[in-house]
């Protein structure tokens, strides 16, 4: 009688993960079909021609690189430093608490043309970086924190009490614990809200509009105007007549290159978990 009534669930969950799968797999087979034959040596090495029409996208992609680097400069050490003390400082219903949380829920709620506009103002006129490399990768910075920060909070209130405990009877410090004990247990959040941000700042394209800008030559600074894979996609589909093949080209180079920086995380995060756990047992 159990296994009957189960029965049903089972089977909304299988064809929702059968509509999940063909959902994707319909994309990946548009975005494939549309794309490949524009995907060389030389689409991947030269610069953009014609408006994005010709050549490659090259400069898009050094753009894009040094927008992330900016970004996850500020938004690793800030948003693991919040996480910690959100998880081990702060009781989760004090006030200082609550506010922090309502900020993080308030910035992870907003409109990205929000943060471009504020990006475009305190960037670009307050501080003078115009549109440049470092005012997109800050704005960026600013809509990420958000995701980042409760991914790794979340991983650092699953860490068992004792583990706490026992670094503490061991004599251990704060840093010490946070460092030999905390942070190895919940790489795995951490992995995951590298890779929610990384999603997050790839598909940005409204705040980089107002930040980064439109330029297609490559940056020699980071106070170098810059266009990001996401612009340039939504220029070649949107302002380009004829920019389709184009477009959907580098729409492929992105999946790629997001699937790319996903295996690598997931396998950066487990090594490096299984070193810091196997040097942690091994300790006298």
């Amino acid at each position: 009688m159990l296994v009957r009534r189960d029965l049903p669930l089972k089977v909304a969950g299988a064809l929702a993960a059968l509509f999940v799968f063909c959902f994707l797999g319909l994309i990946l087979f548009e975005v494939f079909k549309k794309g490949y034959s524009s995907i060389s040596l030389s689409f991947l090495m030269d610069a953009p021609l014609d408006a994005g029409r010709e050549g490659g996208i090259f400069p898009i992609l050094q753009s894009t690189f040094f927008i992330l680097m900016v970004c996850f400069s500020v938004v690793l050490p800030l948003g693991t430093i919040t996480a910690y003390v959100l998880s081990e400082f702060l009781a989760p219903k004090s006030f200082l608490a609550m506010l922090l949380g309502l900020s993080l829920d308030l910035f992870a709620g907003m409109p990205s043309i929000v943060f471009g506009l504020f990006g475009l103002f305190f960037f670009g006129d307050v501080l003078g970086f115009g549109f440049s490399i470092l005012s997109g990768g800050l704005t960026l910075a600013l809509m990420v924190l958000p995701f980042y920060t409760r991914s790794v909070e979340d991983g650092l209130r699953l860490v068992p009490r004792h583990c706490r405990d026992g670094a503490a009877a061991l004599a251990l410090s704060s840093s010490s614990t946070f460092f030999h004990v905390i942070l190895p247990l919940s790489l795995p959040s951490i992995v995951v809200g590298f890779i929610l941000g990384v999603s997050r700042a790839l598909a940005e394209t409204a705040a980089l509009l107002f930040t980064s800008g439109y330029v297609t030559r490559s940056p020699e600074s980071l106070l170098d105007s810059g266009r990001a894979l996401s612009v340039h996609i939504y220029d070649l589909a949107m302002n380009v007549p004829g920019g389709d093949k184009k477009a959907f080209g580098s729409v492929l180079v992105l999946m790629v290159l997001l699937l790319l920086i996903f295996q690598t995380t997931k396998f950066l995060g487990s090594y490096f978990q299984s070193r810091l756990l196997g040097v942690l047992s091994s300790a006298p």
